[in-house]
């Protein structure tokens, strides 16, 4: 399936090289956002996309893609929650990357790419098997820790044994997913921790709420690893009864709809529900973001950052989140937000009660977020992109060369031992002969 729509013309770029980007789904998640909003803004290397079938007729989030970034399905299904499940799913799902390696090394793009780059944890299984006996450079996306919480069981297997020892280079938001990643690295893997494109913009005065009750907000998709529960529960503590309103952004991917249930009849049974809105999946999030005073993180395992953090550090809100991942690499409890106990749901109460008390304090809070140093753009980011291919394409390069150089200085030696023994062999010989032919 290739695809013929989309906004915006990708720039000219001489010499730019060929990345094959790899992505498991069309579902619109912060993986498939990020490497669209690269291709949008017009990505300074020549791009195509393979993507594996879903469910879902149609490109997906994809279908928003440049006219002139070649797009295609090829292989089988990939579906979600194998890591998770029982001995004879995971035996399924094994055979089912197989396969689609298969389909994927089969592919034109893939065997004329000069990088291979996988958007997702999926995808960079299946990619890396294909990339197994080759030697294009290879480049992973690691946006989770490398541990079986995040990754669970099959998961964790496949990265620490397959995808990182082939990756050439990887890229993540924040540090500790890389060091996570780092002792299943090859010695010579390239690291780098470049932000996703997150569709920010960046303002140097903040809009600031003046009139209203309180009003805060979560973007994350429904996921009960997100915190929804946490946020809820807290801001129930905090607020029921009152003006103040709190407000959920995101879809429920994944087979996650029945948690949104238990999320609405939680806000019924805490007397909430009349303060609570889901608004599902939001495309204008920057209009949305402006409109709340505090935007919260509340992951309740190590998030490596997650793009909603970024996009509420930009848009200049009061900045809430959990003390452990790579947020608290981005957000300094005091200066640009605020920071409280991962999963602890008296503790994320009172800090919004703070805010809610000390609108000057939500105001410093937003102008330190906004003027939050190493915030890029969609531009700065597929440049930085763009740097990090070009250097592990010529890493990869230089490899090979070395290797080339050395196996011919090994066969260069053989040869000369080759022809050293010969020649021995040959003045042996020869004395050999005279002395049989001198007098008896």
């Amino acid at each position: 399936m290739s695809h013929e729509a989309g906004p915006g013309r990708r720039p000219t770029v001489a010499d730019a090289p060929k990345v094959l980007h790899l992505d498991h789904t069309t579902v619109a998640g912060g993986a498939e956002f990020a490497l669209l909003r690269m291709l949008q803004i017009g990505a300074p290397w020549s791009p195509s996309i393979m993507l594996a079938p879903t469910d879902d007729t149609g490109l997906g989030v994809y279908e928003a893609l440049p006219a002139d970034v070649p797009c295609r399905v090829v292989g089988v299904r990939q579906p979600a929650g194998v890591s998770w499940g029982g001995f004879g799913l995971q035996v399924l799902a094994t055979v089912r990357l197989a396969i689609q390696a298969v389909a994927t090394r089969m592919q034109r793009e893939f065997r004329t790419a000069d990088l291979v780059d996988a958007n997702t944890a999926r995808a960079a299984a299946y990619s890396a098997l294909a990339a197994r006996f080759s030697r294009v450079p290879f480049v992973v996306h690691v946006r989770d820790m490398t541990d079986r919480d995040a990754l669970g069981r099959t998961g964790h297997f496949l990265m620490r044994r397959v995808i990182l020892p082939r990756a050439d280079g990887i890229i993540s938001d924040t540090h500790p997913p890389l060091d996570s990643a780092r002792p299943y690295l090859k010695p010579d893997a390239l690291m780098s921790v470049i932000p996703s494109a997150s569709g920010i913009r960046l303002r140097e005065s903040p809009p600031v709420r003046t009139q209203g009750g309180l009003r805060v907000g979560m973007l994350a998709r429904i996921d009960p690893w997100k915190g929804q529960r946490v946020l809820l529960d807290a801001f129930a503590e905090a607020f029921a009864g009152t003006d103040a309103r709190l407000e959920f952004a995101g879809a429920a991917p994944f087979g996650h709809e029945d948690f949104l249930a238990e999320l609405q009849d939680r806000a019924a049974e805490l007397g909430v529900a009349d303060q609570v809105v889901f608004h599902g999946h939001v495309d204008d999030v920057d209009a949305l973001i402006e409109e709340w005073d505090v935007a919260v993180q509340a992951s309740t395992r190590p998030e490596p950052l997650g793009q909603n953090v970024l996009q509420y550090l930009a848009a200049g809100r009061a900045v809430v989140v959990a003390d452990e991942g790579g947020p608290t690499e981005w957000v300094r409890d005091g200066v640009n937000g605020l920071q409280f106990p991962a999963r602890d749901v008296q503790g994320l109460a009172a800090v919004l009660r703070r805010l809610d008390e000390d609108p000057a304090l939500r105001e410093r809070l937003g102008v330190g977020a906004a003027t939050t140093p190493g915030l890029l753009d969609d531009a700065e980011v597929a440049e930085a992109h763009a740097t990090f291919y070009n250097e592990v394409i010529e890493a990869v390069r230089r490899r090979a060369t070395r290797g080339r150089r050395a196996h011919e200085t090994i066969y260069d030696d053989v040869v000369r031992r080759t022809a050293t023994v010969s020649s021995a062999s040959t003045v042996s010989s020869a004395s050999t002969v005279s002395s049989a032919s001198g007098p008896a």
